[in-house]
C-alpha cells in the first residue's frame, strides 16, 4: 500500500521560508513522477511543481518559479519543497502525490494515483 505523509508546513510572515517534506512508503521515487499541488479556499487544486522519477527533470507553475524548489531524497524516500519569498496569496493545503506510469510528468491532479493528507500553510502579509 503506498503511503505519502506530509509534514513542514505552519504559519510564517511574508518573505519567509518553509520547507514542505513528503515521506513516500509503499513505493520507490525512482518508479513514480512526483508532485506538489495546493488548494486555497473556495479554489480548485492547482499544480505547484513536479519531479520526473528519474530525478533529472523539474516543472513549477509560474506563481512559484524561481522562488519554490523541488527535490529529493532517495535514501529517505523523501521529497521535498523548497519554499521562499513567501507571499500571502501562498496560503492553502499543500498536498503531495505520486504518479506511477511515469509516462512524461503530468501537472494535473487528475493523472497523480496517490495522494498525502495535506499540510497548510498560512502567510500572513
Amino acid at each position: 500500500q503506498v503511503q505519502l505523509v506530509e509534514s513542514g508546513g505552519g504559519l510564517v510572515q511574508a518573505g519567509a521560508s518553509l520547507r514542505l517534506s513528503c515521506a513516500v512508503s509503499g513505493r520507490t521515487l525512482s518508479s513514480c513522477n512526483m508532485g506538489w499541488f495546493r488548494q486555497a479556499p473556495g479554489k480548485e487544486r492547482e499544480f505547484v511543481a513536479a519531479l520526473s522519477w528519474s530525478g533529472s527533470r523539474s516543472y513549477y507553475a509560474d506563481s512559484v518559479k524561481g522562488r519554490f524548489t523541488i527535490s529529493r531524497d532517495g535514501a529517505k524516500n523523501t521529497v521535498y519543497l523548497q519554499m521562499n519569498a513567501l507571499k500571502p496569496e501562498d496560503t492553502a493545503v499543500y498536498y503531495c502525490a505520486a504518479d506511477r506510469t511515469i509516462n512524461g510528468v503530468p501537472m494535473i491532479a487528475r493523472e497523480y494515483d496517490y495522494w498525502g493528507q495535506g499540510t497548510q500553510v498560512t502567510v500572513s502579509s
